[in-house]
């Protein structure tokens, strides 16, 4: 049984900070790449970060590049977002997500249809 479960969220007010964790059991935790995505209300599911396997790649969508940081710690099984500069637009459903990868292609790891396993989501509220 493939379990991740996420924590850390919860309500802040904007250009305030949050550190979003990702525990894996069941699985070979050093083979998948893990992402994060979200969903706001009324919104599709969208990429957020990601990191590879071994850690050696990470990517970010535009929207947070520079104030989000994704990190993986393979001996503890966990995978965290720090989400400084939080702003009103960054309220949403965060998922932990993993897959395995062939190459670092975005085409795969920004789409959520890609992941193969989910968190059951931490809400992050931003307010202005």
């Amino acid at each position: 049984q493939v379990t991740l479960v996420e924590s850390g969220g919860g309500l802040v007010q904007a250009g305030g900070s949050l550190r979003l964790s990702c525990a894996a059991s069941g699985l070979f935790f050093s083979r998948y790449t893990v992402g994060w995505l979200r969903q706001a209300p009324g919104k599709e599911r969208e990429f957020v970060a990601v990191i590879t396997s071994n850690g050696g790649n990470t990517d970010y969508a535009d929207s947070v590049k520079g104030r989000f940081t994704i990190s993986r710690d393979s001996a503890r099984k966990t995978v965290s977002l720090q989400m400084n500069s939080l702003k009103p637009e960054d309220t949403a459903v965060y998922y932990c997500s993993a897959a395995q990868f062939t190459g670092f292609n975005s085409a795969h790891y920004t789409s959520p249809s890609a992941y193969d396993y989910w968190g059951q989501g931490t809400q992050v509220f931003v307010s202005s």
